[in-house]
């Protein structure tokens, strides 16, 4: 295989760093970023074949600077962030990772679960201060067990939070836009609800999502008054599924009993109301974010790439954009 370039277009730690030099073949040569901007993104992209990103966006501004490229692998899920229209154009392949993150990702979603019913950052901070009060606690914190909880989106990620779920003694109800099969149904423990249902009768909502026009906003201000008084929300997909204005208020009078965010609609969320409440449990997008995860990431990257400049097809469920078919502008 002739030499390649590949840009890396996220600041990456350097134990991933080291995993990916490991991963990509002695031939090619790997440009890193050493910081998130997007000059640091374009002089990369100048001369790169492929691209590898994780969170960074690739706005069409960006995509101007990559000249060569043929080939861009999200390593992960949503491709929300990259402009997909370009690409059609101009014949650069887009692929995910079907189902890459969905084990840490479920992991992250229970975590939150657990922590925002037992108020685990509140918790923390008074035991450090000095605090020792059991009461408080039994007065408030609660339990998942008999819990009804309500999945929004039964992809790969929400099939896996099931799973994890099934050991806590839950009632699990879900929504999608196609209906399980009644054999997975059965095997998981699951039933199918109509997403308005599900969001009046579940204790805990919780988004497995991609955000496409259809998507966005999903749980508006309507749907977040009709959630039963002290339900929990909870958001490991995307932002923008959410009004998160109306969230506050919900959560600022009392309405819901608390929130777990990983993924917010403007990122990094400065001023957002949603960071100063003592109801949220907030993480920073990074539910997927697991060492142990990586290495299995970077060796499918890996291989989608090499199949690109061989001229082979990629797995199915991880094409968005067929490399090399472009598609005049309209």
């Amino acid at each position: 295989m002739p030499e390649v370039t590949v840009a890396i277009l996220d600041k990456f730690h350097p134990h991933i760093k080291t995993a990916i030099a490991a991963a990509v073949p002695a031939n090619w040569t790997t440009l890193f970023i050493e910081e998130g901007t997007l000059a640091a993104r374009a002089a990369v992209l100048r001369d790169a074949d492929i691209a590898f990103v994780m969170a960074g966006p690739m706005p069409k501004e960006l995509l101007a600077h990559a000249q060569r490229l043929r080939f861009i692998q999200k390593l992960g899920a949503g491709v929300d962030r990259i402009d997909l229209e370009v690409c059609r154009q101009r014949g650069i392949g887009v692929a995910r990772l079907h189902a890459g993150n969905s084990i840490p990702v479920g992991e992250h979603t229970v975590l939150l679960m657990l922590a925002v019913y037992r108020q685990l950052p509140q918790i923390d901070r008074r035991t450090r201060a000095g605090a020792w009060d059991k009461e408080s606690a039994r007065g408030e914190h609660r339990q998942l067990q008999h819990k009804t909880i309500g999945l929004v989106g039964f992809g790969a990620v929400g099939k896996e939070v099931a799973k994890r779920l099934r050991g806590f003694d839950v009632n699990i109800v879900y929504y999608d836009r196609v209906r399980a099969s009644r054999d997975v149904e059965q095997s998981l423990g699951v039933t199918y609800a109509g997403l308005d249902d599900l969001v009046r009768t579940a204790d805990i909502v919780s988004l497995h999502l991609p955000l496409v026009p259809q998507t966005a906003d999903i749980i508006n201000a309507d749907r977040i008054r009709a959630m039963k008084s002290g339900a929990v929300l909870i958001n490991c997909a995307r932002g923008g599924l959410v009004d998160e204005a109306a969230l506050a208020s919900a959560l600022q009078e009392g309405r819901l009993f608390g929130a777990g965010i990983d993924a917010f609609a403007s990122e990094p969320p400065v001023g957002s109301p949603l960071l100063g409440l003592d109801s949220t449990v907030v993480t920073s997008h990074l539910a997927g974010a697991t060492l142990d995860n990586f290495s299995g990431i970077v060796a499918r990257a890996v291989e989608n790439a090499k199949a690109v400049l061989r001229g082979d097809a990629l797995p199915e469920t991880d094409v968005v954009v067929a490399p090399g078919s472009k598609v005049p502008a309209a």
